[in-house]
């Protein structure tokens, strides 16, 4: 009783404040702006805009600046000939009218910099914070800002796709989509990855370190230019051509968005614009992100809300991505950025003093903004801290996303893998990580996260079998006891959390098909070497390598999803856990679903609970020999209920769950597939 009158006061107090501070900042936006629309289209005035007389209008936000300048290749970088107008507000204003020939003053492709003159005498040559498109020469470590604004910019074909009702998410990064050890391009993977991740059946891309980072190896998370696609990967046309094409093959694209912190870099960064350490962050130490080396945006500012949520509508507007998943949550909602704090699920840890109240309704008027322009975006937040409501409406008093990813999964596998022996893998901890999430908001989840494969760790794949995927992995040869346990485990994990684990699915790139090695970007410390900084496409190509029969499972496996729909069902019945047996049975969707993990254990006539009575047959079987498994069960075999209840399921019906004594270690799957309409 004392617990729920606790979670009652939390709810009854901490919620509809919430909801009042978001109406406040929309209320405001509505008297001072004229309404978030108007306010969210802010990119189209703020930097260089060409007028329609081909004069330029450019405009920017210096509140610690005595006087800003334009230089650049239109005026043979001449620092003083074109000073921008002080305005009220902080803000700058410049106008160029354009040549004698009608033309813009400035040429697309061109080279430009805003010269700031600060308080203190600096003078100070920054990019605009606004700037559409940024590059680097290769013998230079600063990037340059350049104008960009084509003659015949690319025109989006085709219409955005239906927001799915089951996300099975292809997380890529365009840079590494390629085998060959270089910075891959927007255009290979239009060409070469897109066909792939339409035939595996994913509906929706989430693209990784689009936004405009001067360091490759930060993966794409210390941000300089936010309104600029990266350069290192090709043009913004080429980009938009990727979602274009992706759309024609009804895949719904989301940004990885970093808007919880930002890039220390002051020459080609946010930091110090103007010359304070202020302008839009807060001052050190609350503007300092202790762990991640960078600069803290200051929430509370008109100004920084301005830019970050026209950031939000430019990807949405000008390159059309249909959402975004939300890096760094945690940092967000917290002052103290999740930093040496474990959080046990106490209420005290969600609500108080020690939550960001600006970043959180941040993250509501983000949401809420999002959602009501685009009813069919989709948002999802990376939060470790599980934050009651985060995927809640904000009408309700929640945060408005639509997912939250299943973090503490990965983590599971890994610490399985490392930490026990196989027949000490507890059942009812795997299940319980896989269905511990709130009533009521959907989960995202997945088997492994990109920062297992970075440096320092390994894939499962890789957790799995090691050395021996070097050696072993021809279909040429018996397959080795690692392999055989190392291919059945790879399979079996990935379909219990697809099946279990959430209402969306997520897959990094390349671990479909079980990529052998982990990341390494370029860097000092491999002597700039690409070698781990790609994915090897051509394994699965090779049809007497394994690869392809792990890529086929992933595959069948989604195929499956999209005919029954388990996503997209209420979660699933757990009617066995059993830790002798190391069986786990649920059923999802009028889909029965069977796993035996012992290791060494076939069980005849095994009685599993089913809830809908009639005729059971098999649809997915990870021991199909085309999966590289063993090939023992039949296919057309009729599995019939009896009326006999068990495990909490109104019928039950025997069934056979094959292993191998001679391995060890193998493990085997199947699920069956049962529907009223097939009775």
């Amino acid at each position: 009783m004392h617990s729920a009158i606790h979670v009652s006061r939390y709810l009854s107090q901490y919620i509809p404040r919430q909801y009042e501070l978001l109406q406040k900042q929309l209320f405001q936006l509505e008297e001072t702006e004229g309404g978030f629309d108007q306010f969210t289209r802010s990119y189209r005035s703020f930097g260089v805009q060409r007028q329609p007389d081909n004069s330029l209008f450019l405009k920017e936000w210096a509140p610690g600046a005595e006087a800003l300048f334009l230089t650049g290749d239109f005026n043979d970088w001449n620092k003083f000939s074109h000073p921008y107008a002080k305005k009220e507000f902080g803000k700058w204003e410049l106008i160029l009218p354009p040549k004698h020939d009608g033309s813009p003053a400035v040429d697309h492709n061109s080279k430009l910099k805003v010269v700031v003159h600060t308080g203190d005498g600096q003078r100070l040559y920054r990019i605009s914070p606004w700037a559409k498109y940024v590059t680097r020469d290769e013998k230079t470590v600063i990037y340059d800002w350049v104008h960009w604004d084509p003659p015949h910019p690319y025109v989006h074909i085709h219409p955005r796709p239906k927001k799915p009702t089951s996300l099975r998410i292809y997380e890529a990064h365009v840079g590494i989509a390629s085998p060959e050890p270089k910075v891959a391009s927007y255009s290979n993977f239009t060409t070469n990855v897109l066909p792939r991740i339409k035939d595996l059946g994913y509906n929706c891309i989430q693209l990784m370190a689009i936004m405009e980072h001067a360091y490759y190896a930060c993966f794409g998370y210390q941000i300089t230019s936010f309104f600029a696609a990266s350069s290192r990967y090709g043009t913004p046309d080429e980009l938009k051509q990727l979602i274009d094409v992706a759309h024609s093959m009804g895949i719904v694209v989301l940004l990885d968005v970093v808007h919880s912190h930002a890039c220390k870099n002051t020459e080609d960064g946010l930091n110090l614009f103007d010359g304070t350490d202020s302008c839009f962050f807060h001052s050190p130490p609350r503007g300092e992100h202790s762990l991640w080396d960078s600069r803290l945006f200051n929430y509370s500012s008109w100004e920084v809300l301005r830019f970050l949520l026209s950031n939000l509508r430019w990807w949405m507007e000008e390159y059309r991505f249909d959402g975004f998943r939300f890096d760094g949550v945690t940092s967000m909602l917290y002052h103290h950025h999740g930093i040496g704090t474990g959080f046990s699920g106490d209420y005290n840890e969600y609500f108080g003093l020690h939550v960001d109240e600006d970043s959180l309704v941040y993250l509501m008027l983000a949401n809420h903004i999002l959602h009501t322009l685009y009813p069919d975006c989709i948002t999802i937040a990376e939060d470790v801290s599980g934050m009651p409501a985060l995927c809640r409406k904000v009408q309700e008093g929640g945060l408005g996303f639509d997912y939250r990813l299943a973090m503490a999964i990965p983590d599971k596998w890994i610490q399985i893998l490392k930490e026990f022996k196989d027949e000490d893998w507890n059942m009812g901890n795997i299940v319980f990580t896989l269905t511990n999430r709130r009533y009521g908001e959907k989960c995202i989840a997945y088997a492994e996260s990109h920062d297992q494969a970075l440096v320092g760790d390994k894939t499962l794949a890789f957790w799995l079998m090691d050395k021996e995927m070097y050696t072993n992995m021809s279909t040429l040869i018996p397959m080795s006891p690692i392999i055989d346990r190392g291919i059945q485990l790879h399979k079996m994990i990935r379909l219990l959390t697809h099946g279990l684990g959430g209402e969306g699915y997520l897959n990094f790139i390349g671990n479909e098909f079980g990529h052998p090695e982990w990341l390494d970007f370029p860097r000092e410390g491999n002597n700039q070497s690409y070698h781990y900084a790609r994915r090897q496409f051509n394994l699965v190509d090779t049809d007497h390598l394994r690869y392809c029969q792990l890529y086929a499972f992933d595959r069948d496996m989604n195929r499956a999803e999209d005919k029954y729909g388990w996503l997209a069902a209420p979660p699933a019945f757990v009617s066995a856990k059993h830790e002798g047996d190391k069986v786990i049975v649920f059923d999802r969707a009028n889909v029965l679903f069977i796993f035996n993990f012992h290791p060494n254990r076939s069980f005849q006539d095994y009685r599993v609970g089913v809830e809908a009575a009639g005729k059971y047959k098999i649809k997915l079987d990870s021991d199909e020999v085309r999966y590289g498994g063993h090939g023992r069960l039949d296919h057309n075999t009729d599995f019939f209920t009896e009326a006999q209840p068990f495990n909490g399921r109104s019928n039950s019906m025997l069934v056979n769950i094959f292993n191998v004594t001679f391995f060890d270690s193998l493990k085997v799957m199947f699920f069956l597939n049962g529907t009223k309409a097939q009775i």
